[in-house]
């Protein structure tokens, strides 16, 4: 039997945490979409937290009637799962446009929500409707997981690439384990227990205690006890298993980085990584991460070969010599290995396509 007074307790402390956590990322970014779509992130979790206060196992002097709140709160509760996936795109997909596709399902679900619980109550459409409805309800527990799946995977992606220490750190620590946890919970709530874990009172308890153990960890990480620390003493500990082979490294600039990258046109290796940089340069690789990052402004890896590649690309496409090699001939020699990525890059730093931006510069009385 699980204690009231504990589950109470554990639902207060996640709930404060979460709320916390929200505040504090609105007052250090208020102008960042991330902090706003983690504010009602937040919220919502909080939904589901004082929803779970409703079943009907929880103690009379705790239970709580939210019946007239009921679909805000679901609807609130089922949105989770999208809305994590569009904090971790904000977060970690830096300066990419957030896929209409699934912007339009996630739309499409949260209408469903708001529309179902209306059909299930309408008595003269119910029961006709019960079969599509079960159907309905089935595909939006999947998509819940899908949105979860997607948020993981833009967690994941890029990882080696991230320029940014703390971040990288971010990524494992925080967003995985919140991953992770999303991603069971609306699979054990949707798919394993009938009529979800407010039907099962220990399942119930051992959720909220888990997320009020990973809310009140997240908010002390944010407060900057263990966070910072942990990064110190990682990179630290690095820098000492670096110091010997490092030692004797020559002195390392903006200049001799140019020279050596774009002078001799490194960037244009197919499938180049930070590390295979590192070696080439014969540096270590936190070095160098430091050193793109605070001397030449990027916090990503790729978002930097972007930058050479496409300038490189450029430069050809202008030049009136080559306007019959192909745009995809161009990309393949800057270091793309497809057609696609280069033109998705291209268009975001240049703001127009390959061939636009060919048409324009090769046209009568522009400069090859």
């Amino acid at each position: 039997m699980t204690n009231p007074l504990l589950l109470f307790t554990a639902q207060i402390i996640a709930s404060c945490s979460v709320l916390l956590l929200a505040i504090g990322f609105l007052k250090s970014e208020p102008k960042a979409a991330s902090a706003r779509v983690f504010a009602l992130l937040a919220i919502f979790v909080v939904f589901y937290l004082v929803n779970g206060m409703t079943a009907e196992h929880i103690d009379p002097q705790f239970q709580l009637d939210l019946s007239g709140y009921s679909l805000l709160i679901q609807t609130g509760t089922n949105s989770i799962a999208g809305l994590f996936m569009i904090y971790c795109f904000l977060i970690f997909q830096e300066q990419q446009k957030f896929p209409v596709t699934l912007a339009l399902i996630f739309a499409l679900q949260v209408g469903l929500d708001l529309l179902m619980p209306i059909l299930f109550t309408d008595t003269s459409t119910a029961g006709a409707l019960a079969s599509v409805i079960s159907v309905l309800g089935t595909l939006l527990d999947i998509l819940m997981l899908v949105f979860v799946g997607f948020a993981i995977y833009w967690t994941l992606k890029g990882w080696r690439a991230d320029l940014v220490e703390d971040r990288r750190i971010l990524r494992w620590f925080i967003i995985g384990v919140q991953g992770g946890l999303i991603f069971t919970v609306v699979f054990v709530e949707n798919f394993l227990l009938a009529g979800g874990s407010g039907a099962n009172a220990t399942v119930q308890a051992l959720i909220v205690y888990t997320i009020a153990l990973l809310a009140l960890g997240m908010l002390i990480v944010a407060m900057r006890f263990d966070y910072v620390s942990l990064g110190y003493v990682i990179r630290k500990v690095v820098e000492m298993g670096d110091q010997p082979k490092s030692s004797g490294v020559a002195a390392f600039d903006v200049d001799s980085f140019n020279t050596a990258f774009q002078g001799g046109k490194m960037y244009r290796e197919a499938g180049l990584t930070i590390a295979m940089l590192a070696r080439k340069l014969n540096l270590p690789e936190y070095r160098l991460r430091a050193f793109i990052h605070k001397k030449l402004g990027f916090r990503n890896f790729n978002a930097m070969l972007h930058q050479y590649r496409i300038e490189d690309a450029s430069l050809a496409l202008a030049d009136k010599v080559n306007q019959h090699v192909s745009v995809l001939t161009v990309a393949l020699s800057v270091g793309y290995q497809s057609i696609t990525p280069f033109n998705n890059a291209f268009r975001q730093i240049k703001g127009v396509t390959p061939s636009e931006f060919r048409r324009k510069t090769t046209q009568p009385g522009n400069l090859g």
